[in-house]
């Protein structure tokens, strides 16, 4: 989406005055309304006293305040605010697919409903185990999915009985205070307490450190790169860690080619390519590789076949060594004209062909750039996107409609996600089954995380009764 700059300047001024932040100091005018605060201390304090109250209130109360968040973040308006923001403040993704992306998080994200209890009864009485609280959560959101990240983590981890301090990227920082703004008002609104969820305006190194050492925070989760993952994890705090990913999607002979060109396509341009789910780089039998390259062109992909402009396409996102920012889920359109090439506005995925060792198939850059590989058998496919998903156990797609194919590339990937014949935001529960989460905790292995992620499980036992077999 583009907006003028008159429209940028309307939505930070509104957002501004939503989260009651001064645009002359960027601080908050009444420190700790709604959860926004100036300093890191002073919002963790605030949600370890919220959580003293908060754990003993029934389930039924969490289901109240749940339903009014989901619906105060489903208001049209707000939506949309949060969503433009988004793209304007980060400089990154697609405001159309940030609005699905904003629903899924309200919609899909699992609540009450996910503490599932335990019991075990005979003749020694009755042992009952429940998914408890672990206390205050310190929540790292990035600025790939900031609103969404939020939301998300907000739904589960109160439905768990805890509260949280978010520390995040200091690129969304207004969309993420205006989210925990809204969501407090929700709660306050029907009844519950002030600061179960909080956040610092101005987030800084130094106050995600404070965050990461306090002794009033129990449990660390981060959503991220592999640098805050491994922060969190020497903390030596109970931690959830969502890293990196590098999906590969391998396309055997017995594919439907023509839908898996659209569904790879679909795929990997969805919001730009910043979830950490997306096709990142294309692996194809040889026997079927121009047909999938025609239905993928099909499809709004345009296909860099001069070596020189591939190599000037590198040179532009990955200047140096070093991922260039400024490319980062951006518009293909954009990012080719920054090598002089006018793109029709309906090109969606920049594809090429390129040895397996070439810098865009080998690093995940976040952006839709998208190399195809070829190899001769499935045999070869299956070791090289083994290779080149690099063990992170996030994400792999597969397109093939012979069974043994598909389950020895599910048990060779060994990834938290695995799609097959479909697009890879299927995985999260866009137009696939199942719940949404856009913590996806592959180094630790919760896998895709949910209330239940979020708690401890407690053993009760009665010993001697209550046993009326």
């Amino acid at each position: 989406m583009n907006i003028d700059t008159t429209g940028i300047e309307y939505i930070v001024k509104k957002v501004m005055a939503e989260i009651d932040v001064a645009v002359e100091t960027g601080k908050p005018i009444k420190d700790g309304e709604f959860g926004i605060f100036n300093d890191m201390e002073n919002a963790i304090d605030a949600a370890f006293t919220a959580q003293k109250s908060f754990m003993r209130t029934s389930l039924a109360f969490r289901s109240k305040l749940i339903a009014a968040m989901r619906a105060e973040m489903l208001k049209k308006e707000n939506m949309e605010t949060i969503c433009a923001l988004a793209v304007e403040e980060t400089g990154m993704g697609n405001y159309q697919h940030k609005l699905l992306k904003h629903e899924l998080a309200c919609n899909k994200t699992p609540g009450v409903e996910d503490l599932v209890a335990e019991a075990m009864t005979g003749d020694d009485g009755l042992t009952l185990i429940e998914q408890s609280p672990f206390g205050v959560i310190g929540a790292v959101s990035p600025s790939t999915n900031p609103s969404e990240t939020v939301i998300n983590n907000s739904i589960g981890m109160l439905a768990g009985g805890n509260t949280v301090v978010f520390a995040p990227h200091p690129s969304a920082k207004k969309v993420s205070a205006l989210c925990v703004k809204l969501l407090n008002k929700a709660i306050m609104e029907v009844g519950g307490p002030a600061n179960l969820i909080v956040t610092t305006y101005e987030p800084t190194i130094e106050s995600a450190n404070t965050m990461f050492t306090s002794d009033k925070i129990t449990m660390l989760c981060a959503t991220g790169g592999p640098g805050v993952v491994k922060s969190v994890l020497k903390s030596g705090k109970k931690a959830i860690g969502a890293g990196a990913g590098n999906p590969p999607a391998l396309v055997d002979e017995t594919a439907d080619i023509e839908k898996a060109g659209k569904d790879i396509i679909d795929g990997c341009c969805f919001d730009n390519n910043l979830p950490c789910i997306a096709e990142k780089e294309v692996i194809v039998v040889e026997q079927v590789a121009d047909y999938l390259i025609f239905n993928m062109k099909k499809n709004g992909a345009y296909e860099l076949t001069d070596p020189k402009k591939i190599q000037e396409l590198a040179d532009t996102v990955y200047p140096n060594g070093r991922l260039s920012r400024d490319f980062v889920g951006r518009d293909a359109c954009v990012i080719l004209k920054a090598i002089g090439i006018e793109a029709d506005p309906s090109v969606r995925v920049i594809i090429m062909e390129t040895a397996k060792d070439h810098l865009f198939a080998v690093e995940e850059l976040m952006m839709p750039i998208l190399p195809i590989i070829r190899v001769k058998d499935v045999a070869e496919g299956i070791d090289l996107a083994c290779e080149l998903e690099h063990g992170n156990r996030h994400t792999a797609i597969m397109h093939s409609t012979n069974v043994n194919n598909l389950t020895e590339m599910a048990k060779r990937v060994q990834t938290t996600i695995f799609v097959k014949n479909g697009p890879s935001y299927a995985g999260i529960g866009v137009g696939g089954e199942g719940y949404t989460t856009f913590t996806i905790a592959g180094p630790t292995g919760e896998g895709l995380t949910s209330a239940r992620s979020f708690t401890r499980k407690r053993r009760c036992v009665l010993v001697g009764g209550f046993t009326i077999k």
